[in-house]
């Protein structure tokens, strides 16, 4: 039976094995290119592949459990055993990764007085229930039982966050209990004593996670840690990751990367290149960071990775691979001729074919659940998309002044169905800056003729819950505090979930109201697209795409002219756009696309909408 020892070294089956390992996210990729990304890792000398597991992603609702398609990865550790790479897992309850909620699922914020990362006893039985359905799944895949899972992880950067040991012993014992056998491992920054011990248990390998000065990051932690173990950087950042509104990341200085990898190789030390391959943060999976304002992470989680988003290999990818090449010798280092063939196509400009009217097919696509003070998306059911708050004004009251308590994160507001303004977290966008309590004043920055017994609508958007840091608890969504108008709380509210999901698209799709290009709206009430072309609307794009057999077609969709959204191709969330950039294209992985015809559909938030789109074949910043 095989098995892997810590020691002065890790050892597998007696010998010793220094592990050279890149993370790669399966549910940032489409399952047809999983073979094609762990090929091109083991391609460049890598013999271990790195995965976390986020919890949120395969249970979205309290006991519904996603196990197929893209939330298979049984099928990718199966796809990595064939190529012969060995596997880290880390399905702690919490991942990070600039990953919704680092992972967590939001429904944990619907339960009062719930706390998070801690022994908190409500907080350990979910854990336990979804652990019960998890671990059994990757037991076979241990190298002691047959398989190639040479080390999992007990919690991810836990002493950034807490010291609960007993919190971190609990996880550890649940996973012995369930059958796993590997070691275990924690992984923290080194930076300070007290983080990089806090997140520490006794009998589990502690790591590092830096991206540069391996040497002296390693120097430090030997004083933090048992002697005579290795020493492993569990993420070694050759990039990072960009947010909306900021400038693009710059490129990483691949002379400071290559001095440190080769450092770490050279040495016999052991590493996990983060990211080796970011992907995609498909649908509303994206993170966000905290610090003085929100700061959502854009839809391409590219990470300046060895390995492109859409696949390419990079400068960094070969200089890594001339390392691993120059110190470990020839045969680390195969020639694979990669199975999957792909390719970049530009299929040029598409126009939209029809267009539907969020106000006009809401009640179409979203049963109102009444309520007498607005409640969070997470009180809703929902957890990640949009979320509508609708109420009315009393026939001889004008509302002339509004004040959110609480909003998050990014809303629209509209009186008798015209837009009056839009605020995003702290900042209003258009006009002013202001702290939550938000005050919108007629004549001052609410601009909408304080009609007596107008009907109120609010569209909330969700821009990703914060992954990092301790504003993990206060991630709820939508307004969720008392709305004053006029001074006074007020009552009675309809609240309209939109989720965007299978089911809600293919509601609109065939029971929704939609208008063909070119034609003009019959007139019905105020709310109507023809009264109001600026209102949130969908886009339809039909379109048909001649395709090599035998070949995926990548394709980049330009948004330019458009103004803030999302997009589903053939069904599929591929996530956000915005026009404050940095990214200006969204990556459409091949096969997605059919051979024939295909539909693309945006929806529109800011009505700055365009009268088509282009399909590129590069992506642009």
């Amino acid at each position: 039976m095989s098995k892997v020892e810590i020691k002065d070294k890790f050892y597998v089956n007696g010998e010793p094995l220094q592990i050279l390992s890149g993370a790669i996210h399966y549910f940032r990729v489409v399952p047809e290119y999983w073979r094609d990304r762990l090929e091109k890792l083991k391609n460049m000398g890598c013999n271990t592949v790195e995965t976390y597991i986020p919890w949120n992603f395969h249970e979205p609702k309290k006991g519904v459990f996603e196990w197929n398609g893209i939330h298979d990865f049984c099928k990718f550790i199966e796809i990595a055993q064939e190529l012969g790479l060995y596997l880290i897992v880390r399905p702690a309850p919490y991942i990070c990764a600039e990953w919704e909620l680092g992972g967590l699922p939001s429904w944990l914020l619907a339960e009062p007085g719930m706390k998070l990362r801690c022994s908190y006893e409500p907080y350990l039985k979910h854990i336990t229930e979804y652990y019960n359905e998890l671990i059994p799944k990757l037991v076979p895949y241990q190298i002691d039982n047959g398989g190639k899972i040479i080390l999992f992880q007990v919690e991810n950067e836990y002493g950034y966050y807490g010291d609960d040991t007993a919190y971190l012993q609990y996880l550890a014992d649940l996973m012995r209990k369930l059958g796993i056998t590997v070691p275990f491992v924690t992984s923290d920054g080194p930076w300070f004593k007290d983080i990089f011990t806090a997140g520490q248990l006794e009998g589990a390998l502690p790591t590092g996670n830096f991206g540069s000065g391996c040497e002296w990051q390693f120097k430090n932690m030997k004083k933090m840690m048992p002697e005579n173990l290795p020493l492993m950087n569990m993420e070694f950042w050759a990039g990072w990751f960009d947010a909306w509104g900021n400038k693009k990341k710059k490129a990483s200085k691949l002379p400071i990367n290559k001095l440190d990898y080769d450092y770490v190789v050279k040495n016999g030390h052991n590493i996990n290149i983060y990211m080796f391959h970011g992907g995609t943060n498909f649908g509303f999976m994206n993170g966000s960071n905290y610090y003085g304002k929100l700061t959502p992470d854009t839809t391409s989680y590219d990470y300046d990775a060895p390995l492109s988003e859409d696949g390419k290999l990079t400068k960094k990818y070969f200089a890594f691979r001339n390392i691993i090449k120059n110190r470990k010798g020839d045969a680390a280092v195969p020639d694979i001729e990669f199975s999957t063939k792909i390719e970049s196509r530009a299929f040029g400009k598409i126009s939209w074919n029809e267009k539907a009217d969020l106000f006009e097919n809401l009640e179409l696509i979203s049963q109102p659940l009444h309520s007498v003070c607005p409640i969070s998306m997470e009180e809703a059911g929902q957890a990640t998309g949009y979320i509508l708050y609708r109420t009315k004004m009393k026939e001889d009251v004008a509302a002339k002044e509004l004040i959110f308590k609480k909003c998050a994160d990014r809303v629209h507001a509209f009186s008798n169905g015209k837009k009056v303004f839009t605020a995003f977290d702290k900042e209003i966008c258009s006009e002013q800056k202001g702290h939550w309590p938000l005050t919108f004043k007629e004549g001052k920055n609410w601009k909408i003729g304080s009609e007596p017994g107008a009907q109120l609508d609010f569209l909330v958007e969700n821009m990703g819950r914060v992954n990092f840091g301790h504003k993990l608890e206060e991630q709820k969504k939508g307004i969720y505090e008392e709305v004053l108008i006029n001074t006074h709380g007020h009552y009675n509210w309809d609240i309209f979930t939109l989720p965007l999901d299978e089911t809600q698209m293919t509601e609109l799709k065939t029971k929704g109201k939609w208008t063909q290009a070119g034609t003009a709206n019959t007139p019905g009430n105020t709310a109507t697209a023809s009264n109001h072309p600026e209102n949130p609307a969908f886009f339809r794009f039909n379109f048909n795409l001649s395709l090599k057999e035998g070949v995926y077609s990548d394709t980049y969709l330009d948004f330019a002219g458009w103004g803030k959204g999302c997009v589903f191709v053939n069904g599929f969330n591929i996530g956000r756009f915005w026009e404050i950039g940095p990214q200006k294209t969204l990556y459409i992985p091949g096969p997605l696309l059919k051979n024939g015809n295909n539909e693309i559909i945006i929806f529109e938030t800011e009505g700055k909408r365009h009268d088509s789109i282009t399909l590129c074949d590069k992506m642009k910043w």
